[in-house]
């Protein structure tokens, strides 16, 4: 049941005239053309969209009115759609086509829609609605170059974010600037060069990144940075002096001019080998601790750097200028501990006929120095110690704790005639008072008997370390695995409680004392360490012992990040 106003409108659309009313008042402009394509009828949204009277128009071929081209005359029928949707009895829509003339000679794209108008499944005519698009194509290309413009923006700032992340996982200069390189050819430029600035004032280039990766060729150069101030120098000069970020535009096929000094001309040159078209030039770090400079490089005209890039790379030379500052601080703190402790590995003594080796091998560039240290030296009653141990801790602190228990290992075990577990327990004991050492393990052994006759018996005490190895004539390999303890702090141990043990030498017989460095390597378990190093020792035991020693860490699988400590001891042969 209609209710009484919706009964009014169905009434009102049962007029006559109803659909042309709405027609009438339709804000979009309606054309109805003919099978031949002659304009019958058109509403006022058309006359004020074209410029014209619907009398004017009518009886005018839709095509020449509507699809004008830009210097006034009509595109040829055969590519309108238009025309051609009329002919296919289908509807079609387009855009830009041509160009509208309007009563004031203005000529302006349309967009227009075709539908077929049919009567008992015959076609009688079409009709075309049709708009303005010139706004519409502005709005579009608005939308789009915002669209572009915060697309950019984001890749700028992903482009940080991984290089920010990416050397920050590491502490070595030639690899963050390997990486950097990387990152930035050819996400944001064709070319990346870095130069810093060494301790004599002069500045180097230190990493070259073109289209097909490293180039060695435009690397090592050094060119010493001018003292004075410098006016119009290169944009390498000026950020190296304290100046701004610099956006350079294409550098002139031009000689160099009698005032620049030769690292100006040095950067030049290098602009115009790779036929750069735009560069820009930051520096590395902050105004008072400038590293270096970073320059990129586009070599497309088409597509020069802008302010936008210029404050990205900007923010990157601050980024890259600190971490390289970290790089240095830390490989100087790495050289001082390597050096101190190097200084603190004594010189092997001399007992007798028995045979002595050992390695230190450093962590790999990008790792922290260790702690571990290896010690030999006679008793005062002429028997000869061996100790192994590695202290917690990856840094200097772990040196000179490694030199604190090294001291007093020493002291110790040349004034105590005990066995080792005795020596080990007393020294256990002292640790958290006089040594600032949290942790640490260690393998305490003495070689008693004749050095010179024999027979040889070892006897040992470890504290929470890896077991020595013993490699005899027969082919055997063994681990050495009694007399364990507790490392070194893990609590309240009474000298006493230390144990001890005892292993005949055989004639021949190799000893392998090691740090956990050389079994231990990331994605492997200890076991397979300690399988492979028994493998590869056996292997070489008939090695002589330098060798042995030598090949045992050469064949340390890749990926280590720890230092290593080796001490091998080789029996007489008879």
């Amino acid at each position: 049941m209609l209710s009484e106003a919706e009964d009014e409108v169905w009434r009102f659309a049962a007029e006559r005239d109803f659909w042309w009313q709405v027609v009438g008042r339709l804000g979009v402009a309606l054309i109805v053309a003919d099978t031949a394509g002659r304009v019958v009828a058109v509403n006022p949204a058309a006359e004020q969209l074209v410029g014209r009277t619907a009398e004017a128009m009518r009886g005018e071929d839709v095509h020449d009115l509507l699809h004008g081209d830009a210097d006034g005359g009509s595109l040829p029928q055969d590519q309108c759609r238009l025309l051609r949707a009329l002919g296919g009895r289908s509807a079609a829509r387009g855009e830009g086509g041509g160009c509208r003339r309007r009563g004031d000679g203005r000529l302006v794209k349309i967009a227009w829609t075709v539908s077929p108008l049919t009567d008992s499944g015959s076609v009688t005519g079409m009709a075309v609605l049709f708009t303005d698009a010139t706004g519409e194509r502005g709005v579009r290309r608005e939308r789009t170059a915002r669209t572009r413009a915060l697309e950019d923006l984001t890749e700028r700032l992903t482009l940080v974010a991984e290089i920010t992340d990416i050397l920050g996982q590491t502490l070595e200069t030639d690899e963050a600037l390997a990486r950097l390189g990387l990152l930035l050819v050819p996400r944001l430029a064709d070319w990346a060069a870095v130069d810093l600035r060494t301790g004599t004032g002069e500045v180097q280039r230190v990493a070259v990144t073109g289209p097909g990766g490293r180039e060695a060729a435009f690397e090592g150069r050094q060119e010493r940075l001018p003292e004075d101030d410098v006016v119009g120098g290169s944009p390498l000069v000026q950020v190296l002096t304290g100046g701004d970020p610099v956006l350079q535009g294409p550098v002139e096929a031009t000689a160099p001019s009698g005032g620049e000094s030769s690292l100006d001309s040095f950067h030049t040159d290098f602009l115009r080998a790779i036929g750069a078209t735009s560069a820009v030039t930051v520096p590395l770090g902050a105004e008072r601790g400038i590293t270096g400079a970073l320059t990129v490089v586009r070599t497309d005209p088409v597509h020069p750097f802008d302010p936008a890039d210029l404050e990205v790379v900007g923010d990157i030379g601050r980024r890259v200028g600190l971490v390289i500052d970290n790089a240095r601080r830390f490989g100087r703190q790495r050289a001082v501990a390597e050096a101190m402790q190097r200084n603190l590995l004594a010189p092997l003594p001399r007992h007798g006929r028995l045979r002595l080796a050992a390695r230190y091998q450093p962590a790999p560039a990008g790792s922290q120095v260790g702690g571990d240290w290896y010690d030999a030296f006679a008793l005062k009653d002429g028997t000869l110690a061996l100790v192994i141990g590695d202290v917690v801790g990856h840094d200097l602190t772990a040196a000179a704790g490694m030199a604190q228990l090294h001291g007093i290992l020493r002291s110790l075990a040349w004034d105590h005639t005990g066995p080792p577990g005795a020596v080990v327990g007393r020294l256990d004991a002292a640790m958290p008072v006089i040594t600032t050492v949290p942790l640490a393990t260690l393998v305490l052994a003495q070689v008693e008997g004749d050095p010179d006759t024999g027979p040889w018996t070892l006897r040992w005490t470890s504290a929470g370390h890896p077991p020595p190895l013993l490699l005899t004539t027969d082919g055997t390999a063994r681990y050495l695995e009694a007399g364990q303890g507790l490392l070194l702090g893990a609590g309240p141990v009474a000298d006493a409680s230390r144990p001890n043990a005892t292993e005949p030498l055989p004639l021949g017989s190799t000893l392998l004392l090691y740090t956990d460095g050389l079994i231990e390597t990331p994605g492997s378990d200890l076991d397979t360490g300690l399988s492979r190093l028994r493998r590869d020792a056996l292997a070489l035991a008939q090695e002589p012992l330098d060798a042995l020693c030598d090949q045992v860490l050469a064949r340390m699988p890749p990926g280590s990040s720890d230092d290593v400590a080796l001490l091998g001891l080789r029996m007489p042969p008879s």
